[in-house]
């Protein structure tokens, strides 16, 4: 007993250290555009619809995503109200649940070292770092991509067949989390046994499979669980979620770039091929260091094991190195595979050791200050702020030019009223309507838009930067309280 209760105090130390580690400077720095805002907007917009199977942004269907990630966030709002610590709270626990699964996975291959080390390499990775820190799906992805991982794991080194039904809850729950990349598991259990003639000169295991896996039995399930929020939200939508869900943001990003991240030419296609094998070394910083000797290592002499992770990795890469639209954190969950990898293999503890504190002493400096420095430098909360006691709940609002996601979180958090998109030559008839309104447009046409605006009115001017177009702005609010 006091051996189970000495694990389980690891175990609760390790989670909510990382829980902890991670939420650090989400509370100074605003929600970035374009991603973060949608996400926690069409959290708050279930809320007051009351709908949880379809999700709506600025009271438009939001068919890009499926509901896990918004479930989380609803729950976490229920707890900590509708802000941007509560928004991002939920990638921190999975995070925090990944290092669990991470520590027990390890300990099962190679000891309680190994699981230790491989956890602690995959917090600090810098990928891991910034996506535990942010308002979107990819970090529960990563945690049911690694327990279904495992689970095949699992399945392949033991004749017991428990784990089968983790293996296809995790799926189930993945593709709840962010579409059908989440069932690449099943791609490395083929990888598997495509191999395991070189593993196991007996046939044995690759026989085995079928039956330790239950196939038909599991998929079904699998399906069965999915179903259960997507024939609702196909019939709701009727049909839209997966033409959109599927088809624009599935296909459509395998094989065009979407919002400028990839290449639609051949030539620069062809010249991007390699970009997450180059990337690598960035998101994986600081272990990345030890990558070349590490491949080098395992090109000499791998076990099963090895085989089994390096299959896993190399498939996530290969899909993603595929696929036109590129973006770095795409490879995120193959991280607690190559931090498995890593554990086993690096046996400089002098390495792990530094790395480790130099890591985590550079992102708490982040975390604890250069957040709140950066804030100033984003204009939707800049100007919210300084607007906030003049806005009402009955208020309409629209934006020329500038209509980023974070406009909608940030000021429907007071003005209940939907953003309407404008161009300049219908800024002034918008503001002409009757009732409370306000717009925000570019500080160069606020002049010419309204050049001697009435006396109640109020004008609020600042300077930030466009993360989303990488671009600096200057806006002004106008705003008519009456």
């Amino acid at each position: 007993m006091s051996r189970i209760n000495s694990s389980m105090a690891k175990y609760a130390i390790l989670f909510f250290g990382c829980v902890l580690f991670h939420v650090i400077g989400t509370w100074s720095i605003p929600l970035i555009d374009r991603d973060e805002p949608r996400f926690a907007e069409a959290s708050r917009e279930m809320i007051e619809r009351g709908d949880y199977v379809v999700p709506h942004f600025n009271n438009q269907l939001r068919l890009d995503k499926p509901p896990l990630a918004y479930w989380a966030q609803v729950a976490s709002f229920s707890i900590f109200g509708e802000n941007d610590l509560a928004a991002r709270f939920p990638s921190a626990v999975a995070a925090g649940l990944v290092a669990l699964s991470i520590l027990g996975w390890g300990k099962r291959i190679s000891g309680e070292g190994v699981g230790w080390w491989a956890a602690i390499i995959f917090t600090l990775s810098l990928q891991t770092f910034i996506h535990a820190k942010a308002a979107v799906a990819d970090m529960w992805l990563v945690l049911f991509m690694t327990t279904a991982h495992w689970a095949a794991w699992e399945l392949i080194e033991n004749r017991k067949t428990k784990w089968w039904f983790v293996f296809y809850l995790s799926l189930a729950l993945g593709f709840l989390a962010k579409g059908p990349i989440a069932w690449t598991p099943l791609l490395t259990l083929a990888a598997m046994k495509l191999f395991a003639r070189d593993v196991d000169p007996s046939t044995a295991l690759r026989t085995s499979l079928a039956k330790r896996f239950k196939f038909v039995r599991g998929i079904s399930l699998m399906l069965a669980i999915v179903a259960l929020w997507a024939v609702p939200a196909l019939i709701q939508t009727h049909g839209e979620f997966f033409r959109i869900g599927i088809g624009r943001h599935v296909l459509g990003r395998s094989f065009g770039a979407m919002e400028g991240h990839g290449a639609n030419s051949l030539g620069v296609y062809l010249l991007l091929l390699p970009f997450y094998f180059v990337t690598i070394f960035a998101s994986f910083f600081p272990w990345s260091i030890k990558l070349p000797a590490l491949t080098k290592k395992l090109w000499r002499s791998r076990d099963k094991t090895d085989i089994y992770l390096i299959s896993g990795v190399m498939l996530i890469f290969i899909i993603f190195s595929l696929i036109k639209t590129k973006l770095p954190h795409y490879t995120l969950p193959a991280f607690p595979l190559l931090a498995l990898m890593a554990a086993r293999h690096i046996n400089s503890e002098r390495f792990l050791r530094a790395a480790a504190v130099a890591a985590t002493c550079l992102y708490l400096a982040l975390g604890f200050f250069a957040a709140p420095f950066v804030a100033r430098f984003f204009p939707a909360t800049q100007l919210y702020r300084e607007s906030r006691d003049s806005l009402r709940p009955e208020m309409e609002f629209g934006a020329v030019d500038f209509q980023e996601p974070s406009l909608v979180w940030y000021f429907r958090s007071r003005a209940k009223g939907w953003m309407t998109p404008l161009k300049q030559k219908n800024a002034a008839e918008f503001m002409e309507k009757t009732g409370p309104r306000f717009v925000i447009l570019p500080t160069t046409l606020a002049a010419k838009t309204f050049p001697e605006p009435p006396a109640p009115w109020k004008s609020l001017i600042t300077r930030g930067f466009n993360v989303a177009k990488g671009k600096d702005v200057d806006l002004t609010l106008v705003l008519k309280p009456d």
